[in-house]
């Protein structure tokens, strides 16, 4: 498993695609493109995946990282969409408790506001209804003083009480980068890096890509009886290279999110909350920060490179202020943010907050399939849909030799816990494991509830490493994730270990800055770096690090 998923093998691996052919090939390697890969493969069908950045680098790593149902979709009127995907929340958190976290929501209303207390409550309990909620999860009211009491810094003008329920907490790329190494430990292949440059083509139908490898330059063909794209934000892009780009495309808009540490907003519980504009916005502690978003905006700009914007800063802060009108919160206060893109399905004369978070298939006279729209909690749902179309489109070609989807019981990678009930217990466990392998318990705790049931091979290449008797600088927590990071997560640039791999570089910056020096030469020894890929990376981080504090103009 680890070596079909190192960062020291990656270049041989690509190579070793290079005129091969497969039943299905994926292009993008966000939570879609990682989910079909899953689920072909688990079928039977010979799978490959190239994604032309990390995996994960796009909307998938750029979310509100909450695995929720889309409450304010009712108001929308999209009761099947709340149905379909409020049920994948309990999927998705029992198949990974380890990237998924239960986490109670407060909802308060304020007299004028989008939501009163019959509306919410009755609200909640079609959405704890439709989304088979189960009973210890199911929504409560509260009165004002309760509301104050969870919540002291909520604006008291006008509070008429509140709503809780629960939705769920993740992070959005590791959930991700479990579901990519599940696919690839069942036999699927996939490479980050790796660019579609251009279609190959037989008889007007598209059989194969042209791909790039952007960090060691090579060039490989790559054949497939189906060919999917799942580009996320690229979707067009591919289109346009295939010619069949229709009335129907994208409509890409820009949800920002800002973290401020708790010593400055010290809030202990999630909020959703009203903004003066009558949007809906997410509060949420974190790892002592509290993440506040999202903004909602139609996005012409860079798709590689979405950023903050001075504008996008003040609407969140103010949205901040009006809803907990004590905290005083300033741009100074920003330690960190982030710019994520949702590919919409475009809708005309609608505003970028009212277009549907739907998901649809799109097939070309070329043969090439398209995967638009969705939300990362459907991911599951919407690839057994495409994958179901692929086996219709097999059997039509007399091939019918693949099962049928057998993801939803499925743990993903790292999730072979037990269960969400088991992982506590399992987390200590560890942690005790890990103390006698010469951690300290807060880092094996750590590192036992980040990687779950992967744990063991975490403690195995440690173990390994220090055996050779090689002395790094780096402390026995980040030494242990960058070594799991190269060898079974193909990390191959310092920013996916700091934005993707661990998350600190938007929830702990500070961390980024303290051990990115040592990362980076750790790093360059271990993959044989030339002084001028390691200025070249060390650059690239640099400007991340700026970019997440630095409004763009």
């Amino acid at each position: 498993m680890a070596e079909a998923f190192s960062s020291r093998t990656r270049t041989e691996l690509l190579q070793a695609l290079n005129n091969q052919s497969f039943d299905v090939l994926i292009i993008g390697g966000g939570i879609t493109g990682a989910g079909i890969a899953l689920d072909a493969t688990t079928r039977g069908m010979r799978t490959v995946l190239v994604e032309m950045q990390d995996f994960a680098a796009g909307t998938s790593s750029r979310s509100t990282k909450l695995v929720h149902g889309g409450l304010r979709y009712l108001k929308q009127l999209e009761v099947k969409m709340v149905a379909e995907v409020g049920k994948e929340r309990a999927v998705v958190y029992e198949n990974g408790p380890h990237v998924t976290t239960p986490e109670w929501m407060l909802l308060p209303f304020h007299k004028g506001g989008t939501f009163g207390a019959l509306s919410t409550s009755l609200g909640l309990m079609l959405y704890d209804f439709l989304a088979g909620v189960k009973r210890s999860e199911r929504r409560t009211m509260l009165n004002v003083d309760e509301t104050l009491r969870r919540v002291p810094l909520v604006k008291r003008d006008g509070l008429k009480g509140s709503g809780v329920y629960v939705e769920y907490r993740t992070d959005d790329a590791r959930l991700t980068i479990e579901v990519m190494k599940e696919a690839v430990s069942r036999g699927a292949k996939a490479m980050n890096y790796a660019k579609v440059e251009q279609f190959i083509y037989k008889d007007r139908k598209v059989v194969g890509v042209k791909v790039k490898d952007v960090v060691g330059g090579g060039e490989y063909d790559i054949y497939a009886n189906k060919i999917v794209n799942a580009a996320g934000p690229w979707v067009d892009t591919l289109r346009e290279l295939d010619k069949s780009k229709t009335r129907k495309h994208l409509q890409l808009t820009k949800g920002v999110h800002l973290v401020i540490d708790q010593s400055r907003f010290p809030l202990k519980q999630a909020v959703y909350f009203d903004t003066p504009d009558g949007r809906m916005v997410f509060a949420i502690p974190r790892d002592g920060k509290a993440y506040v978003g999202t903004t909602d905006t139609v996005y012409k700009g860079d798709a590689v490179n979405p950023r903050m914007t001075s504008a996008d800063r003040a609407y969140i802060i103010d949205a901040i202020n009006y809803m907990f009108p004590t905290v005083g919160i300033t741009d100074q206060d920003v330690e960190s943010s982030w710019a994520g893109l949702r590919p919409l399905i475009f809708e005309e004369g609608k505003s970028a907050s009212e277009i549907s978070r739907k998901d649809e298939i799109w097939e070309s006279d070329s043969g090439l399939i398209t995967i638009a729209g969705g939300k990362l909690t459907g991911y599951r749902k919407m690839a057994e849909m495409v994958v179901d179309r692929l086996d219709e489109l097999f059997k039509k070609e007399g091939v019918t030799r693949f099962t049928g989807c057998i993801t939803k019981p499925m743990p993903i990678s790292g999730g072979d816990v037990g269960g969400p009930g088991q992982f506590p217990a399992y987390i200590q466990r560890k942690a005790a494991e890990g103390v006698k392998h010469g951690f300290h318990k807060e880092q094996a705790e750590m590192l036992a509830r980040k990687y779950g049931s992967n744990i063991d091979r975490v403690y195995e290449l440690v173990k390994q490493y220090e055996e050779k008797g090689v002395k790094s600088d780096l402390p026995k927590d980040v030494l242990a994730m960058i070594l799991y990071a190269l060898e079974a997560e193909m990390t191959v640039k310092p920013a996916d270990f700091f934005i993707r791999r661990t998350g600190k570089l938007l929830f702990d910056i500070a961390w980024v800055r303290q051990y990115k020096a040592s990362v980076i030469d750790f790093m360059a020894e271990y993959l044989g770096w030339s002084e001028e890929q390691k200025n070249t990376y060390s650059e690239e981080l640099e400007k991340y690090l700026h970019d997440a504090v630095i409004p763009a103009e």
